[in-house]
């Protein structure tokens, strides 16, 4: 026993160094090990034995944790974007359309988006679903069709205001596109050119009445000054003679018509 005592603390004794060298080796290894690197773009939530550190989220850069204590949850701050799936809709005057749309969000409280809600992208997607569906719900098809606008900022303080308590903030909802059934499309072109024809008609018949109302002044302006019909003649025979090269014209003065026109009488 006693010889085997002077071997191992000869042995300790020679490899004193070596024994350092390692137990430092290993404690750099352990602190480099629980560094830990987020973007400029993402934050990290630290649990420490179950409980959210400091109730701030860390990064970016560089940060320690413990080990055996601590685990953490990284969180994407940029804005990501979603498609709406097309969802069948009957709006308020009981037709079926098919609408899809398009949802913008980003997370601005890594910390509610980590401990309020399991999946945050996850529920914010099945929210904006049940969201279009039900704000559309409460409009007709000529609303829909033409106040799309106004649709998509009802949306967005809905969403946003669900959202909130899991840090979410909604920046933008666009409705997509807007499906009709065949038959209501028909009908639809249908009544449009009912109506573009009818238009049409419209202002046909007021352009005839204007234009009876212009020529009723012209006759009686001609009426009261006679040289104004000669004139009038001449400006027509100028047309005809402009428009038709090969036709020889021979104007013949109006008085003498009119002295025709008595004699027979």
């Amino acid at each position: 026993s006693l010889f085997l005592h002077i071997d191992v603390y000869t042995y300790h004794e020679k490899n004193t160094p070596f024994i350092f060298l390692y137990f430092l080796f290993t404690v750099v290894r352990l602190v480099v090990s629980n560094i830990q690197i987020v973007k400029e773009y993402e934050r990290a939530v630290i649990f420490r034995l179950g409980r959210i550190t400091d109730r701030k989220a860390k990064g970016p850069g560089l940060f320690l944790i413990l080990p055996c204590t601590d685990n953490f949850v990284k969180v994407d701050l940029r804005t990501v974007s979603f498609d709406i799936p097309p969802q069948e809709i009957l709006t308020k005057d009981s037709v079926t359309v098919s609408v899809d749309g398009v949802v913008y969000f980003r997370v601005y409280c890594p910390i509610s988006a980590v401990a309020n809600v399991t999946n945050a992208h996850s529920s914010t997607r099945l929210l904006a679903q049940t969201t279009l569906r039900n704000v559309l719900g409460t409009k007709n098809l000529a609303e829909l069709l033409s106040d799309r606008e106004g649709i998509s900022l009802s949306m967005q303080e809905a969403l946003d205001e669900a959202t909130h308590p899991w840090g979410i903030k909604v920046e933008r909802v666009e409705i997509k596109d807007v499906k009709l059934p065949h038959q209501l499309q028909r009908a639809m072109a249908a009544e449009a050119e009912a109506s573009r024809e009818a238009r049409a008609k419209i202002i046909a018949a007021e352009g005839e009445m204007n234009a009876s109302r212009a020529l009723k002044e012209a006759s009686l302006v001609m009426a009261d000054s006679p040289s104004a019909l000669q004139l009038r003649y001449l400006q027509t025979l100028n047309t005809i003679a402009a428009e038709k090269n090969s036709t020889i014209i021979f104007p013949l003065p109006i008085d003498i018509i009119q002295h025709f026109m008595h004699w027979k009488a």
